[in-house]
């Protein structure tokens, strides 16, 4: 069960994660047999999920993330967020979306469903460069 704090901190620890771009980390987040939902794809397990990892990030480069808590209740978090990053070809690219987490007793997510959309951007109109700074650690991110 969470509270507002450490669901803040559990949206925070997610970020921080995924901006390290390195799939084991990441998957080790999720129980055995996790669920996915991200966009179209369906991903079950850790080795689902690492390979998936591995795919996405040969494919966007210089990936960096920000998500915000958007809401809670017991062993769920809802979350909003964005990302920039740029394909093999050099263009730049912001994703937008939502995901719903659903964690186990030990922690452990259990269950991530992830809508996403992609916007073109030009390289001037990039806002995030990189992993968030601490001192920005809860802000919110802006939507435009």
């Amino acid at each position: 069960m969470f509270t507002e704090e450490t669901a803040r901190r559990k949206v925070q620890a997610a970020e921080d994660l995924w901006n390290t771009r390195d799939p084991e980390r990441v998957a080790a987040a999720y129980t055995r047999g996790a669920v996915w939902r991200n966009r179209d794809r369906f991903v079950t397990g850790r080795g689902e999920i690492t390979w998936f990892l591995r795919d996405k990030w040969d494919r966007e480069l210089d990936y960096a993330l920000r998500k915000e808590m958007w809401g809670f209740r017991e062993n769920r978090i809802g979350v909003r967020f964005q990302y920039e990053c740029r394909d093999p070809s050099g263009r730049w690219w912001r994703s937008y979306g939502n995901e719903l987490w659903e964690f186990a007793p030990d922690g452990l997510m259990r269950r991530r469903e992830a809508s996403i959309n992609d916007l073109p951007i030009a390289a001037d109109q990039r806002r995030i460069f990189g992993p968030r700074p601490e001192s920005e650690h809860g802000l919110l991110i802006p939507i435009q």
